[in-house]
Formats: C-alpha cells, sequence, structure tokens
C-alpha cells in the first residue's frame, strides 16, 4: 500500500486534484509540500490536527514539509464558511500567536533529521515588501471577478456582506503556493476541506502564471456518527494547548467518544498500522462495555499532542477520582481532573462548620438538607465519609495547601478553594 492509499484507507482524503496525477507525484520520489494555518488564537485546536497528521504521514513517506503559519493572512481573516467578518487583530498580537503556533508545529514534524526535515515558513516574509501595485500588477491579472465569485467560500457570503480585504484572501493564499513553489520548488497543498477554494487559486495561479501543475489534498471535516461537527466540547474547542486544555480533558474527550465512531478515529488520528487496528477492532466489538478502542484512541492521541509523562498523568487522575481516592493526587493534579466542577473560595474568617460550608458553598440546599446529608452519609472530604455535624474544617484537610474536594453523593464533586 502506498501512502496515497493509505491516506484514503484512512478516511484522511475528501478531495483532491487529478488524483492519477497526484498519486504518480507521491510515488515518484520526494515531494515537497505544505499545509498553512492561520494565527487566529494563540494555540491550534483539535480542527488542525487532521492536516498536521497527513503531513506527518506524508514526512514518515519520505516527502518535505514546509509548514507555513501566516503572518500575513492573520491580518486580514479569511472568510471561508465564515457568517461574518473577523475582528481584525493588532501586528503584535498575529505575531505573538505566530510563534506559539510554530512551537505547536514543531512538536508534530522532524525539524532536525534527514534531507526532508521540515522547514517553517511565514508568508509575511513575502508579503512584507509587496506593494498594492505591485500585487494587483503581477498577481491580481490572474484572476477573473468571475473565478473569485464562484468559489464557494464567497458565495456564501455575498448576501450578508463581504469586505474587498476578505474578497482578495484567496488571492493571497494563492500567491503563497505560488511562493512556495519558486521558492523551494513545493507542488503540493494539503488543508481542510473549507480551504478547497482558496487552494485551486493557489494551483490556478500556477498553471497561469509559471505554467506548473500543482496538487491539491483536502481533509474531511470530522464529524461523529450523530453529524455534529467535532472537536467541540460542550460548546468549547479542544486545544492543542496544554493551559487552555489540559491533558486530563483531552483525554476525557476521546475517552467518551461514541463506539460507533472510535474505530474510525483510531485509523484518522493515530499512527497505529491498519493492521493493529483491525485487530482491536475485533477485541472491542466482542466487548465493548470495556471501551478498548477508546482508551488506545486516548492513549495515542495524548502522548502525541502532550507526551508520555501527560498521558500518564492523565490517566492516574482519572483512576484515582473513579476509585475517590482524593488524597493520593496532588492539588495541581485536582484542579486538572475537577477544572469543571464548581468551586467555593473560604476566606479565613469563614465559618468552617460542615454544615455552614455545605451551605455556602451551595453543595446542600438548606441547613436542614445539609444536616441530612452529614447524618445519611453522603458527604466525603478529601475521599472520606464525613457523617460529624459539628466537624469543623482545618489546614488538616487541605490538599497542597490549596483546596479541598467536598463529594455529595456518588458523583457530585466541589472544590473549596482558600483565600487569606
Amino acid at each position: 500500500m502506498n501512502i496515497f492509499e493509505e491516506l484514503k484507507a484512512r478516511g484522511l482524503i475528501f478531495q483532491t486534484t487529478d488524483e492519477e496525477a497526484l498519486e504518480k507525484a507521491l510515488t515518484g520520489g520526494t515531494l515537497a509540500f505544505y499545509s498553512g494555518y492561520d494565527p487566529t488564537a494563540d494555540s491550534l485546536h483539535l480542527g488542525h490536527l487532521v492536516p498536521i497528521l497527513v503531513c506527518r504521514h506524508l514526512q514518515l513517506a519520505g516527502h518535505k514539509p514546509f509548514p507555513l503559519v501566516g503572518g500575513a493572512t492573520g491580518l486580514i481573516g479569511d472568510p471561508s464558511f465564515k457568517d461574518a467578518e473577523r475582528s481584525l487583530q493588532t501586528k503584535e498580537t498575529v505575531d505573538s500567536w505566530v510563534t506559539s503556533i510554530q512551537a505547536q508545529l514543531s512538536r508534530f514534524l522532524d525539524f532536525k533529521n534527514g534531507d526532508n526535515k521540515a522547514e517553517m515558513t511565514n508568508n509575511y516574509d513575502w508579503f512584507e515588501n509587496v506593494s498594492f501595485i505591485d500585487f494587483l500588477r503581477d498577481i491580481g491579472k490572474y484572476f477573473t471577478v468571475n473565478y473569485m465569485m464562484s468559489k464557494e467560500s464567497v458565495k456564501k457570503r455575498i448576501e450578508t456582506g463581504i469586505s474587498y480585504t476578505e474578497f482578495a484572501y484567496q488571492i493571497m493564499q494563492g500567491y503563497d503556493f505560488y511562493e512556495l513553489n519558486r521558492r523551494h520548488n513545493v507542488t503540493l497543498q494539503v488543508g481542510g476541506s473549507d480551504q478547497w477554494g482558496n487552494m485551486t487559486a493557489g494551483t490556478e495561479l500556477l498553471r497561469r502564471k509559471a505554467d506548473k501543475t500543482g496538487h491539491v489534498i483536502t481533509v474531511p471535516l470530522i464529524t461523529d456518527s450523530t453529524g455534529k461537527k467535532f472537536g467541540k466540547s460542550e460548546g468549547n474547542a479542544i486545544w492543542l494547548d496544554a493551559d487552555k486544555t489540559s491533558p486530563y480533558e483531552m483525554y476525557q474527550f476521546w475517552l467518551n467518544v461514541m463506539d460507533e465512531d472510535a474505530v474510525r478515529f483510531l485509523k484518522i488520528f493515530t499512527f497505529l498500522s491498519l493492521d493493529d487496528i483491525a485487530e482491536i477492532e475485533e477485541k472491542f466489538n466482542a466487548a465493548r462495555h470495556e471501551r478498548l478502542a477508546q482508551k488506545i484512541l486516548a492513549r495515542e492521541v495524548v502522548t502525541l499532542v502532550h507526551g508520555e509523562k501527560a498521558y500518564k498523568q492523565a490517566l492516574n487522575i482519572t483512576e484515582q477520582l473513579f476509585a475517590g481516592n482524593i488524597k493520593n493526587l496532588s492539588a495541581r493534579e485536582l484542579k486538572q481532573g475537577l477544572s469543571n466542577v464548581p468551586n467555593h473560595a473560604v476566606h479565613s474568617d469563614d465559618n468552617h462548620n460542615i454544615v455552614e460550608i455545605l451551605v455556602a458553598a451551595k453543595i446542600s440546599s438548606s441547613k436542614r438538607q445539609a444536616r441530612e446529608d452529614v447524618q445519611n452519609g453522603a458527604i466525603y472530604i478529601n475521599g472520606e465519609r464525613m457523617q460529624d455535624l459539628d466537624y469543623t474544617l482545618s489546614d488538616h484537610d487541605k490538599i497542597d495547601e490549596e483546596l479541598t474536594v467536598i463529594r455529595r453523593g456518588k458523583k457530585k464533586y466541589f472544590v473549596l478553594t482558600y483565600k487569606k
């Protein structure tokens, strides 16, 4: 199975330009390729991971990546399938985001070894000194308005309004392909399916201006088995930055994917061989309640994104919380594992009696309910049942002098933090 066949078998290819010519190019020696990422935040998220993984597959197959972070296009904003124009950011903000995203990309591609080691690029390098007049004369003349209006990304915005700034974005991305071809002989672009119009603008410019053939691969928009856009958790993006989405949160995200999606996601998001995945699928289908596929998926992706140490920590937090062993975890680990539970700040002059605390933290709805909860054995402090109505929280109950974990019933956690 060649690299093109494997990418198809994994479900990583949605659209291509001339498929026969592309497969021939991918199997005929080292090919230079690129994938672009605009700095619209200080971190990439799970939606960016699929094209990144395709780039890694291509590099492992011997091809040379030129990842591009759009220091110039990030100042403009891509209109593709957006309902409204993005808010423009300052150059200082965009530059800082460029640096952050370049650091993230460096974790997935090899920038040090071999003839096909990755080389980082930034389109601000070639846009910085291009005058508006020169750009219109040298590049703009190759694009007709009719051609630009035919792009789906533009069509969807015409009714609501699109600025010339965003309308011209596809020419800028097309110019990226041209410049990377001129500088590094790049002949393939990889990107999301929403980028098809922008990407083929690049192949069109190569054909018209340089009489060369460029190739495009788009990856599919990943959805779960219900059709819901993948990569969102309760409305929040799953970020690749550990400070924005902790390794534990990412681990839980993968651990909780639906059975119908687990094996498909193993093909898309991991580098396990297709033969290994077929074996996992057989065992998984024989005992789905054991969630083998999800556990392996969570292990592989968290290790890939954050490293083995972070994966082991996430696994440990999961196992200790499941067992109720709160005292086996540090405050830092508990902040990861319980980041989404209700939090109550306790001051030094507050009444620290357990009944008073339960009411103040809204763990129990009233003092009467709080007393019942304590007497019925429903309240746990740092994993230990507390049935003493006269109990007063003390320094002994502070984990790393930072917090106390209270559980009501089997699963309802609350965190007390301390302020002086």
